[in-house]
């Protein structure tokens, strides 16, 4: 039987949380880190997972008895994606498919959607179809949001998908227009630090889909089909509810960070655009603190503490309730910024955070 290996990347998102399922702006870029499929063809129908991060729980289930909620845990994702590319009409192979990462789980940079795409892209090789990357974006989507039951948006499986190296991606959610961006951060003396607060996270809880819910409601009372068909934050006045309105003003004022911040960069990429880009960081991350309500205490400590240490800004990043914080930091200033960070947590008896220099870096690709 014939061996593949795809590897696809974590991302880190500049501006647009929660954006994605309303239908407005992204800008993500993917990261060197991410999770490699290695995968064999296997003539019985069954497919077989390991993951070397989890050794006692392989999955073993028969390709043609996948439905959702027929396999759970981590596995559920790598055969939600087997069970999505046969519903969308492809052939499944049996396989046996060994999972390995290099990126922090519960982190905010997208673990599972770079397990889902670099699952879709090893079965589709095992069968010998080509499906097109942008088909197979919303394949691995339809995966997590109906075989794992987790509410989310196209932004994740797409920058897996479509990234490239030296670049963010604006994404239009509702059209799904991509844009790249330059973005050649660890390049030229300014850091994109990816700042892992410890705090676990998971979309498949509550908040998640409360937040979602939330959305649609006040799209539905400003009488549109998705908050990011709306550009003007005044519009959110319009809603009686404030809890709404915080909602809707955090979307549509987050879409226009994202624009901002793909023009600056289409501008140009100096130091002061750097400067700009840091200050609606973190404006993003008190729309996310305060309107959204999805930071939590050791992301807002993280903000706090980097821009103090010399960042030009600092947000949270992913879902929120627990992850990550993404800071642009001066070279000449990232020691100080990490012994900074490790301090500070230490001192308020908090696992100190770990740190990943985010290198914005290519899509999903083949190995070997």
């Amino acid at each position: 039987m014939s061996t593949c290996v795809w590897f696809a990347p974590g991302r880190a998102n500049l501006m647009g949380e929660h954006t994605d399922y309303n239908k407005g702006l992204v800008l993500p870029f993917a990261l060197a880190q991410g999770v490699t499929a290695t995968a064999v063809g296997r003539p019985d129908g069954l497919l077989v997972l390991r993951s070397k991060q989890v050794p006692d729980e392989p999955v073993t289930v028969s390709v043609d008895s996948l439905a959702p909620g027929s396999v759970t845990g981590w596995g559920a994702y790598p055969a939600g994606v087997a069970w999505a590319l046969a519903a969308a009409g492809y052939p499944v192979p049996g396989a046996s498919i060994d999972i390995d990462s290099d990126l922090p789980v519960g982190a905010g940079v997208s673990s599972s959607a770079a397990l889902e795409c670099s699952t879709a892209l090893a079965l589709c090789a095992l069968a010998g179809v080509e499906v097109p990357r942008r088909e197979l974006a919303a394949i691995a989507k339809r995966a997590e949001n109906e075989f794992v039951g987790a509410p989310t948006g196209i932004i994740d499986q797409s920058a897996a998908m479509l990234c490239r190296a030296g670049h963010a991606m604006l994404l239009d959610c509702d059209t799904l227009a991509v844009t790249h961006v330059p973005f050649p951060a660890g390049q030229d003396g300014v850091i994109a630090l990816i700042i892992d607060t410890r705090v676990t996270h998971a979309l498949v809880d509550g908040e998640y889909g409360r937040r979602r819910t939330e959305c649609e409601e006040a799209a539905r009372l400003l009488g549109t089909p998705w908050l990011g068909a709306l550009a003007d934050v005044a519009v959110t006045e319009r809603l009686s509810d404030p809890v709404l309105r915080r909602r809707a003003r955090h979307v549509i004022s987050d879409s226009a960070r994202a624009r901002a911040i793909a023009s600056a960069l289409q501008a140009s990429v100096a130091s002061g655009t750097y400067r700009y880009i840091g200050q609606l960081l973190t404006e993003g991350h008190a729309s996310l603190r305060d309107d959204f309500e999805v930071s939590w205490p050791q992301a807002d400590f993280a903000v706090r503490v980097a821009i103090g240490a010399g960042a030009f800004g600092a947000k949270m990043i992913g879902g929120g309730f627990g992850g990550s914080v993404l800071a642009l930091v001066p070279a000449d200033r990232l020691s100080a910024a990490r012994a900074a960070l490790t301090e500070a947590f230490s001192q308020r008896g908090w696992t100190p955070p770990e740190f990943l220099n985010a290198v914005p870096s290519a899509a999903a690709r083949r190995i070997a």
